[in-house]
């Protein structure tokens, strides 16, 4: 099925409001289609001489061959009648001015209830497909890029509902006057719109082929303005980063090229929009100039009442303006469809396994940790990140991990959260396969403090309990306390309500770091992972870190990267990692005795930390 289609059923949950807003778009176009048929006797009243009025009007209907209301009017209703022409004229109108008045209201019904139902599905649509991305596997957002799902969530979900709104407002209300203008064209003269539709066939091959060309470059369109989101937000997000290198007009370069794309692919759409409509009009005018020389030869030759070719006329015009709009509803509805079959591809990638809720729950870790056999390589790279990695971690050990940029370190970590899948071996919480378990019980017991520190947008309290939403005030304050942050947090204006800035940076580094570990803290995690913690702030927060993690790690499961000597000191055991594999395990003094990597690492951590005597000496003697 077409994903437009497919995501148009959704708004059949709101039936009973789509069967009330059809109602009363047939109601607003059938008092529409009344006044056409009125046009006749009007015009009759006015221009035939010696017209009775009423009663005549009425009469003549009453009298009618296989008319509707033959024989059905008594004649004492007819002789009741006012008479006179001008007061036929003033029923006429009057009667017309109420059918207006209960047509507008009727239309105000149906676009009522039509733009509830699109706003509704769209948020139940814009919902489910984030909902979606949240569930992705970390590995699919990575390789396609947070932009671009953000853009089908936000941009492509607002163009979908533009074409909702045009289908199910807009088109319903034309085509129901379209129809009812043309009922009463038949009604007034069969013969002359019959020969008017002719055309349609026509039109609708117009239509479909600019609409295929819409679809095209819609698509393109679309792709275009995700680039342009990306390239906007990877250069604001890391303007100091720009501005340092001075790298502003590569960076408006970059923008720019993905501009042209996006401005030729409108392009392309605004040739075949601005086509649609004069098309459309060129071929109303031909036709209707067309039934205007017939119907001058039937009227000359006397074969045609003057009455009925203006009223008919009058009908098929109205008809024909109900058509113009509707190619551009059509346009925007086919380039709805490209939005939703992006939609549709995002709705439909498999999400990240261990959501079901038929798996058993993971308990309190309290044994080992265990990776069996372990390998993973990225997609579109022949060498693996992690090689057939065997290591056991007893629960309470604190475990450093060591090597060279790119060696795999932070690969191996981001396994026991279960953020990749390995494509060989398995992971052992406990002598339980955390891929037959459910994934938010084991990230539940897992807490992580990254050199990176994610800030999200609200107060320091709402940042410390997030991931945490039972936590009281005093489970906040308390963690903040072990985190050492409740010295820097009192100093604040409005304490724990100060808000954050986008992404922390109203925040120094250290004061980032020490808000992410209360948060750590705030979770009671079994399992702590600390991705190079300390590698971005200065000796003194470090100094600060190092105190606060060093009373949090005890009697937990801690696993450490760290470019710090520092920090790998205080470990239980040190791994030493390179292209992928281990290469050694062990304390400080076993390493430096044996492992040639790691004294060079060692070496190079000592240069950047100053002096600390008793490693040095113990370096020198290697």
């Amino acid at each position: 099925m077409d994903a437009f289609w497919h995501f148009a059923k959704r708004m059949t949950r709101y039936r009973r409001l789509m069967i009330f807003g059809g109602l009363c778009a047939l109601i607003s176009a059938g008092g529409m289609g009344a006044g056409i048929i009125a046009i006749k006797p009007v015009l009759d009243t006015v221009l035939e001489p010696g017209h009775q009025g009423l009663p005549q009007i009425v009469s003549e209907w009453n009298t009618a061959e296989d008319g509707f209301l033959t024989g059905r009017i008594s004649q004492s209703f007819i002789d009741g009648l006012p008479t006179g022409a001008f007061v036929a004229v003033a029923w006429m109108m009057g009667v017309l001015g109420i059918l207006t008045l209960i047509g507008s209201l009727a239309n105000f019904l149906h676009q009522y209830c039509a733009l509830t139902i699109v706003h509704r599905t769209i948020a139940m649509i814009r919902r489910e497909a984030y909902d979606r991305v949240l569930h992705l596997p970390l590995k699919t957002v990575v390789e396609e890029g947070p932009s671009d799902a953000i853009s089908r969530v936000v941009n492509d979900t607002e163009m979908l509902g533009i074409g909702f709104v045009a289908m199910l407002s807009k088109a319903i209300a034309q085509v129901t006057k379209g129809l009812a203008a043309l009922i009463a064209a038949f009604f007034i003269h069969w013969q002359l719109a019959l020969i008017a539709i002719v055309v349609m066939p026509l039109l609708a091959v117009i239509i479909r082929r600019l609409g295929k060309r819409i679809l095209r470059a819609s698509t393109g369109a679309l792709t275009a303005r995700a680039g342009l989101f990306r390239a906007a937000t990877e250069a604001l997000q890391g303007l100091r980063v720009v501005k340092v290198h001075t790298t502003e007009r590569y960076e408006a370069g970059r923008f720019g090229k993905i501009n042209k794309e996006l401005l030729h692919q409108q392009l392309k759409i605004r040739t075949a929009r601005a086509l649609a409509s004069p098309l459309v009009e060129l071929m109303t005018v031909f036709t209707l100039g067309g039934l205007m020389v017939l119907a001058a030869k039937l009227i000359l030759d006397g074969n045609l009442d003057k009455s009925v070719f203006f009223s008919t006329l009058t009908a098929l015009g109205i008809a024909a303006a109900s058509i113009k709009p509707l190619t551009g509803l059509l346009n925007d509805m086919q380039a709805s469809r490209a939005a939703a079959e992006r939609i549709g591809r995002l709705i439909g990638q498999e999400t990240e396994p261990g959501h079901d809720a038929a798996l058993p729950k993971l308990t309190r870790h309290h044994e080992r940790l265990v990776f069996e056999n372990v390998s993973v390589t990225y997609p579109g790279q022949t060498r693996p990140a992690i090689d057939d990695i065997s290591l056991t971690i007893r629960h309470g050990e604190t475990v450093a991990f060591v090597g060279p940029n790119g060696c795999g370190k932070t690969t191996l970590l981001s396994l026991v959260p279960r953020l990749f899948d390995p494509d060989i071996g398995r992971l052992l919480v406990d002598d339980s396969d955390i891929a037959k378990v459910r994934v938010r019980s084991l990230r539940r017991q897992i807490g992580v403090v990254t050199q990176e520190v994610v800030l999200f947008k609200g107060s320091i309290r709402e940042n410390i309990a997030y991931g945490s939403p039972n936590a009281t005030d005093k489970d906040i304050a308390e963690a903040a306390r072990r985190a050492r942050a409740e010295g820097f947090i009192a100093e604040m204006p409005q304490g724990f309500d100060t808000p954050v800035g986008e992404q922390g940076l109203t925040l120094s580094g250290g004061q980032r770091q020490r808000i992410a570990i209360a948060r750590a803290i705030l979770r009671d995690p079994e399992i702590l992972i600390l991705d190079e913690a300390t590698s971005m702030v200065d000796s003194e927060s470090e100094e600060h870190i190092g105190a606060v993690l060093k009373d949090f790690c005890l009697k937990r499961t801690t696993l450490i990267v760290a470019h710090r000597l520092r920090t790998v000191l205080s470990a239980d055991r040190i791994v030493v990692m390179n292209a992928g594999r281990v290469v050694d395990t062990g304390t400080h003094d076993e390493l430096l005795e044996r492992c040639q990597l790691y004294r060079q690492l060692a070496a190079g951590h000592l240069a950047g930390l100053g002096s600390d005597a008793g490693v040095d000496t113990r370096l020198d003697q290697h």
